[in-house]
Parts: C-alpha cells; sequence; structure tokens
C-alpha cells in the first residue's frame, strides 16, 4: 500500500472520523488524512494572531482564577476569534490578505492556548497564595522565569505521551475534538458556523459592556464621572435589599451580583454542580454561619475561646467563607483524592506509555515517516537538560529549595503530567487541584518543618509542589491541541513548536498584569479568591502550626468536609444510577469558599440552560457555550484591563 497522503482533502466529516476511529492504523490516518506537507500551517500569521489572542486571554483566565478559582480553556473562543479578526482584516486589505488555512488556524489555536491557559495558574495559586502569607510580591525575575520553566518542561514531558495516547489509542480528548470540530464547521462556511460566530461575538460585547457597568465606585476617576453624568452604574440600579445582617453586621456578599461571567461560568459547569453550590451557600449563610456567631456571642466573656466567624470593615461585616473555606476546601481536596483513587485503572493505564518492548523489530516504512513528522524524543532530551538546570537554580536561589529535592519536584512532574493527560484524554478533566495537594502533602513530609523555618517550609511546601501540578497542566494542554491537529490532518512537529512560543507570549502578558491587578496583598484579599485561599490553607496547614491556630469549629468543619467528600464519590460509585442526582461534592466545597452572591450567579446560569434546552434543545445544545465562552471572556477581559488601568493611574499619580 502507498504510503503518499492523498492529493485530494477529505471531506470534513469523513477526516474527522478517519482520523478518530480506533480500528483506522496510523498509516490509514497518513494517507487518507495528513495534510502538514502540502497545507500552509506555521506561519508568522498564524503564531502572531495566536500569541496576541492569548495574550489577552491570559489576563482574562487570571481574572477569573483570582475570581472564581477556575480558569478556562480559551482554544475555541481563540478559534472563532481568530477566524472573525482575520477576515475582517481581509475586508479592510480589499481582499488582498489570503484566507488563512485551516491548520494555520490549527497552529494558531495552539499558540493561544499555550499564552491564556498554560502560564497563569501558577501565578494566580503559587505566587498568591505566598503573597497572602508573606505579604509581599517575588521579584519580577522569579516570577518571570518560573512561569517560563515549568510551562516548558510540561510541553516536553508530553512528548512521550504524544502518539501512545493520540494516534494508537485515540483517546477522546473532548476538548481537542470540539476545537477540531469548531475549525471544520468555520472552515465549511455554513450557516451554522457563522451563526455560532455571531453569538460568541454578541456574548463578549455584552461581557464587555457589563464588566464596565458594574466596576466598583473608587476603582477608576473616568468610569466614577462616567456613571455620575449617566446614572448607569449596575450597584445603584440593583435594589438594596436582601441584605441580612445578624447582630447589626452584614454578611458579606449576601446578595445579587450583576455579572455575566459568573452567569457563563454557571451555563458551561451545569446545573448539578451549580445548585449544590447554591444549596451549599445556603447552609452556610442561613444556618451554621448564623449559629456560630450566636455561639461566639454567647461565650465572648470566655478568654480561651476562640471566635469562629472573623469580622472585616472596621469590625461591621461577618466574613463566613474565612472560616467556611476550612471545610471548603476538605471537601474538593478530600473528594478530589477519592474520585482519583476510583480511577486507578485510568492511572495504571497512563503508564502504559513507559513501556517498551524487548525485540523491537526494523522500523518499517511507516515508522519512518511517522517519525519525520512527529517530534523526536531527540527534542525532549535536548530541552529538558537545560529547562532542568533552570528550574533547579531558580528553586534553590529563591526558595532556598536543595537541589535533590527540586530533582524530586521535576521527576514527579512527569508523574502527574502521565496521569493529568490520561485523565484529560478520558474525560476532559484535568485533576490538577486535586494532585497539587497531594504534592504539598509530599513535600511536606521531604522538607517538615522542623528541619527549617516555617518561611522556608511554606515556600518549599508551595512552590515544590507547583513545579509538578503546573507542568502537569500544561502537558494535558498541548496534548488537547495535538488530539485537534490529529483530526485535521496537521504535523505534530511545527505544531509542538507553536505551543512552545505561545508560552512567552503569555508569560510576557500575564507577570506584567499579575503586577498591576493585584498590587498589594490587601488588593488580593479582596478578590477572596478561592483557588489562592485553598493553596495557601493547605500549606498552613502542613508547614506546621496552622491547625493549632484554628478555632474548634473550623476543625470540625475540616473533618466533616473530608468525609462529605469522600463519601460522595464512593455512594456515586456504589450507586451509579442516583449518581446523577447526588450533590456534587466540588459545588458544596466551592460553595464555602466562595460568597453567596457568585453562586447564585452560578445557579441562574444554569438554570437559564436548563430552560432553554427545555423549550428550544437544539439551540440550546448550538449556541449555550459559544454564548457563555464570550461572556466569560469579555467580562473578564474588561475587568482585567481595567484593574490594571487603575493600578498604572495610581503609580502615575504617586510619582
Amino acid at each position: 500500500m502507498s504510503l503518499t497522503p492523498d492529493s485530494a482533502p477529505q471531506t470534513p466529516v469523513d477526516t474527522i472520523a478517519i482520523a478518530n476511529d480506533p480500528a483506522r492504523s496510523e498509516a490509514d490516518w497518513y494517507q487518507h488524512v495528513y495534510q502538514g506537507d502540502r497545507v500552509p500551517q506555521l506561519t508568522v500569521r498564524a503564531v502572531l494572531m495566536g500569541g496576541a489572542l492569548g495574550m489577552l486571554m491570559s489576563a482574562a483566565n487570571l481574572y477569573t482564577t483570582l475570581k472564581i478559582g477556575w480558569s478556562f480553556g480559551v482554544a475555541i473562543t481563540a478559534c472563532v476569534l481568530s477566524y472573525v479578526i482575520w477576515n475582517a482584516f481581509r475586508i479592510l486589505s480589499f481582499g488582498r490578505l489570503s484566507q488563512m488555512t485551516v491548520l494555520e488556524s490549527n497552529c494558531m489555536q495552539s499558540t493561544a492556548s499555550a499564552a491564556g491557559y498554560s502560564t497563569g495558574s501558577t501565578i494566580a495559586t503559587a505566587f498568591g497564595a505566598l503573597l497572602l502569607l508573606e505579604g509581599y510580591h517575588q521579584p519580577v525575575w522569579i516570577v518571570v522565569s518560573f512561569t517560563i520553566f515549568t510551562a516548558a518542561l510540561g510541553v516536553f514531558l508530553a512528548v512521550p505521551m504524544k502518539r501512545q495516547m493520540i494516534n494508537q489509542e485515540k483517546l477522546p480528548f473532548p476538548s481537542g475534538m470540539a476545537a477540531a470540530v469548531t475549525l471544520k464547521s468555520l472552515y465549511s462556511e455554513g450557516a451554522e458556523a457563522v451563526r455560532k460566530a455571531y453569538v460568541l461575538i454578541g456574548g463578549l460585547a455584552a461581557g464587555l459592556i457589563v464588566g464596565i457597568l458594574n466596576t466598583g465606585e473608587g476603582t477608576l476617576g473616568i468610569l466614577d464621572r462616567f456613571f455620575l453624568k449617566t446614572k448607569l452604574h449596575l450597584a445603584d440600579l440593583m435594589p438594596a435589599a436582601g441584605y441580612a445582617t445578624v447582630n447589626g453586621r452584614q454578611l458579606i456578599g449576601f446578595g445579587f451580583e450583576p455579572s455575566v461571567l459568573l452567569l457563563g461560568a454557571g451555563m458551561i459547569v451545569g446545573l448539578r454542580v451549580s445548585l449544590s453550590m447554591l444549596a451549599g451557600s445556603l447552609l452556610l449563610y442561613l444556618w451554621v454561619g448564623p449559629a456560630l456567631i450566636a455561639l461566639d456571642a454567647a461565650h465572648l466573656g470566655a478568654a480561651a475561646y476562640k471566635i469562629s466567624i472573623p469580622l472585616i470593615g472596621g469590625g461591621t461585616i461577618y466574613h463566613l467563607p474565612r472560616w467556611a473555606l476550612w471545610g471548603g476546601t476538605a471537601t474538593m481536596v478530600f473528594s478530589s483524592l477519592a474520585a482519583l483513587a476510583l480511577q486507578w485503572q485510568t492511572i495504571a493505564r497512563s503508564f502504559n506509555v513507559l513501556r517498551r518492548g524487548r525485540n523491537r523489530p526494523a522500523p518499517s516504512e511507516l515508522d519512518q515517516r511517522m517519525a519525520s513528522i512527529e517530534v523526536p524524543l531527540a527534542w525532549l532530551v535536548t530541552g529538558l537538560v537545560p529547562i532542568t538546570i533552570g528550574l533547579l537554580t531558580v528553586q534553590y536561589v529563591a526558595f532556598h529549595i536543595s537541589i535533590w529535592l527540586g530533582l524530586v519536584a521535576v521527576s514527579l512532574a512527569f508523574v502527574l503530567s502521565v496521569v493529568a493527560c490520561r485523565a484529560t484524554g478520558e474525560t476532559d478533566t484535568t485533576p490538577i487541584g486535586a494532585m497539587g495537594k497531594v504534592m504539598q502533602l509530599v513535600f511536606a513530609v521531604l522538607s517538615p518543618p522542623a528541619a527549617s523555618s516555617m518561611h522556608v517550609s511554606l515556600e518549599h511546601n508551595l512552590m515544590a509542589a507547583a513545579t509538578s501540578a503546573n507542568s502537569a497542566s500544561t502537558s494535558a494542554d498541548l496534548l488537547t491541541n495535538l488530539k485537534s491537529g490529529y483530526l485535521l490532518g496537521a504535523n505534530p512537529r511545527r505544531q509542538f513548536i507553536a505551543q512552545f512560543i505561545g508560552i512567552f507570549f503569555g508569560t510576557l502578558a500575564v507577570v506584567p498584569a499579575w503586577y498591576l491587578m493585584v498590587p498589594t496583598k490587601e488588593k488580593l484579599e479582596a478578590f477572596n479568591p478561592p483557588a489562592t485561599n485553598m493553596w495557601r490553607a493547605v500549606a498552613e496547614l502542613l508547614a506546621g502550626g496552622g491547625f493549632d491556630q484554628l478555632p474548634p469549629s473550623a476543625k470540625m468543619a475540616i473533618v466533616v468536609g473530608a468525609l462529605v467528600g469522600v463519601c460522595l464519590p464512593l455512594l456515586g460509585k456504589l450507586l451509579p444510577k442516583a449518581a446523577p442526582y447526588l450533590p456534587s461534592a466540588m459545588g458544596l466545597g466551592l460553595s464555602w469558599v466562595m460568597v453567596y452572591s457568585n453562586c447564585q450567579a452560578f445557579a441562574i446560569g444554569a438554570v437559564i440552560v436548563w430552560i432553554w434546552t427545555k423549550l428550544h434543545a437544539r439551540t440550546a445544545d448550538g449556541y449555550s457555550v459559544a454564548l457563555a465562552s464570550g461572556f466569560i471572556a469579555g467580562e473578564s477581559l474588561i475587568k482585567a484591563l481595567i484593574a490594571m488601568a487603575a493600578t498604572a493611574v495610581g503609580l502615575w499619580a504617586a510619582r
């Protein structure tokens, strides 16, 4: 059989079906789907477009991570925006610019995804936790180098897994498949694809407008003047009722928050998780919180009694999540670990990629052809040596992490990357939160508090764990994008290069965004950042001394949260028919880390999609995710820009 790729391109449905059919061999894929040698792919315009969109989305994802503890994949949003923007450029050039090919857009997707998704999670979580614990920012060179090295490590660690998981096992990687189908639809120029693009752009515009109109007073002078003249400030238009008080003090966040970002998040997350969040938050605000406040009030005279619910705002506001985060964190951590343990078969299969036959036959013609387009293992070695040296240097100089402990972090990064890629490929869920907590526990054992000061212990716990977790996240992101390329017939070697380049675009944007968006510890605390607070809480407990500082009620919340977190996944496994009706452990945990208004907005978004599906299932399935993605991208992007502009204005005024 000839191994020359077909000269005529296949139809969109045929190529994706062939590439995703487990019965098809690599030879079938190479002959019928692969077109990376005859269609432009890794071009300057594709990389620049992906880099520009990724830089914007990195700031947006940094904001969402701080606001709600989530970062969202940017691949599909970038594909649609790139298609619309480039066609606008073509119109303005009167047709002198040629259309981007589908493989150029796929390369653009890889660059944008690496820039927008793979660079900000460590900054918002590990560096954010350090800021909360230490009260000051790390120097720029530390943040830049750590971000680049951990992301680059993840990109290179994915190399040996690609052919096994994508070419041979054909794991679904649902988000990667969705991005490929989206690109095929756009390039088919069908009416459905055009409408979907319009819906996303409309959601983006709505997010931008709402993000401006719900900006808090005093954030930016020009907006304050605009609100004064137009009377369009959403906070002023919302009714004042609904803000409950206990003992004459308000409960923080117990009201309505006009945010399409949160609505969009609920539309994507779904009804089960969102309603679990609402139920858990109502439990906290209407029963548990007031009960603890009453208990504290009855024991104010006892010197040994520790007050459970902290006060802020000069003693005028009860901050329930600052107590509840202990129970919420325990629920999420233990539910994630339990779910991971129940997937032991997935984890075991992850390491099939490491097996090598003892008597390997001579390479066939197919092997030679595939080797010429796949990323060679030589690149893995060439990349890992300088990356590992650089990462060990940064860890040692910046965080006093010994060389041997740094090597353990790099080694465990590979183990986590294998598991993360397998889990993402099979379930479209990357369990970085759970695995990050496991790594914090591992490094707490390897670097116990007695061996160093509390300050050094905290740094070891956070940054060594962040090395492994961020690298694993980046590996899973690369394989998701390589899945798209495989379905479209792309050259994986060129796509790998595009992904690697995207790391530098993302770092160039997200590091300044971090310092401008969060100039001080107080500004970070104002976000009440769920993911950041979880990393900080776990580090405090594991680094020593933290557990003893908690009030008895918080210790009890940790125990109860852990039991809930373990029992719900077990019940779902034992009673599969009842699983869809059980509360979501992740939703319950988040409800005690976030304020009520955020949980309520999630639930509203999920209910909107549920009603929409009941009324018109076809349009809901086709457009709800596009609309929600636009909401999230639009509001988070403008919020990030406003926060950065406010900081820049403040710095200029202070000169």
